[in-house]
């Protein structure tokens, strides 16, 4: 039927289209656009640069150009300009290493139907370094996309101290601070995140505005006082009962008047739409114990039980249907 939203086409497409996604895994995880950067090139100049087969180059690089991320002209491919922008790994617009961790949330999605039966994990293993490297700084290029506009959006002028909680590579604390000069922030999050906040971090130049504090949100009191508290992309990744505790604990450090924001994929009270965040619940389920994406409702009724005034959603919507709840202690 015409205008229909399914039929065995549309069903199809989307059961094959984790091709697609292999297709940019491959090209990023072997290089591709990185050797290619500003030329164009031969297939088998490129199979010769990865010591890759003839034959399987010539189909990556032929499916590349047919998902317009190559042109192919007599024989020689180059980056089409969107390409040259995000996945050529000096360009400062690059997101591989999101498309990698992506790649590396194959095998636990390989078994979401185990997941759905036991109602646990299915994720096999604890990231090694390079799945760290690849979580970390695919938060940090997806951040990028929008922490620069937003910091200029949530009006921080008359905060002195920031608590960037679980703030990973620490973001979204350097872009409130670029755009606040008399804000100073910490970022509180694992020991093993040290490395890659205080490499964001000195970046920016900002390493004497922003402190990294590691520790463990969970298991951890908290110290200081701030006037604000971020917590981005943290709570999904919790129980019901552990997001209310760590939402406590940052309220618990605010100063009187103090703001505390939860920035989120924030699912509708009926937790049948959006999409992303219903899909982003099972990301949960088969890589976390508890993790589940929430309802705005529940995340309202989180920050009343914390003692919270004032609360609101924010008109900001994100990529993925992201958003920002906030309220005033």
């Amino acid at each position: 039927m015409e205008g229909e939203r399914w039929n065995a086409g549309k069903v199809l497409e989307v059961s094959r289209s984790y091709w697609e996604g292999f297709v940019i895994h491959a090209g990023v995880k072997l290089g591709i656009f990185t050797i290619i950067g500003d030329k164009t090139l031969r297939a088998e100049e490129i199979a010769k640069k990865l010591r890759a087969d003839p034959r399987g180059a010539s189909a990556l690089l032929d499916a590349l150009s047919a998902m317009a991320f190559l042109t192919k002209k007599e024989g020689a491919y180059a980056n089409t300009p969107e390409a040259k922008a995000l996945l050529v790994k000096t360009s400062p617009r690059y997101v591989g290493y999101a498309i990698m961790h992506h790649h590396n949330l194959v095998p636990a999605w390989f078994k979401l139907g185990n997941a759905v039966r036991r109602g646990k994990p299915v994720r096999s293993k604890k990231r090694d370094e390079k799945e760290l490297e690849s979580f970390l700084m695919g938060m940090f290029n997806m951040a990028m996309a929008i922490a620069p506009t937003l910091a200029k959006e949530i009006d921080l002028r008359n905060r002195k101290h920031l608590l960037d909680l679980g703030g990973g590579p620490g973001t979204y604390a350097i872009q409130f601070c670029l755009a606040n000069p008399m804000l100073r922030a910490i970022v509180f999050d694992l020991p093993g995140t040290r490395p890659f906040a205080t490499k964001t971090i000195e970046r920016f130049s900002l390493g004497d505005r922003i402190r990294f504090m590691p520790g463990d949100y969970i298991e951890d009191h908290l110290t200081g006082s701030y006037d604000v508290a971020w917590l981005s992309q943290i709570i999904h990744s919790m129980s019901p009962e552990e997001s209310r505790m760590v939402i406590r604990k940052a309220v618990s450090v605010l100063e009187p008047g103090g703001l505390i924001l939860i920035h989120d994929f924030i699912l509708n009270d009926t937790k049948d739409s959006p999409l992303f965040p219903a899909l982003f619940s099972l990301n949960m389920l088969v890589n976390t114990a508890q993790g589940r994406s929430y309802s705005e409702g529940e995340i309202r009724d989180m920050l009343a039980g914390a003692g919270v005034k004032g609360i609101t959603r924010l008109p900001f919507k994100g990529p993925n249907d992201s958003g920002i709840i906030v309220g005033e202690v």
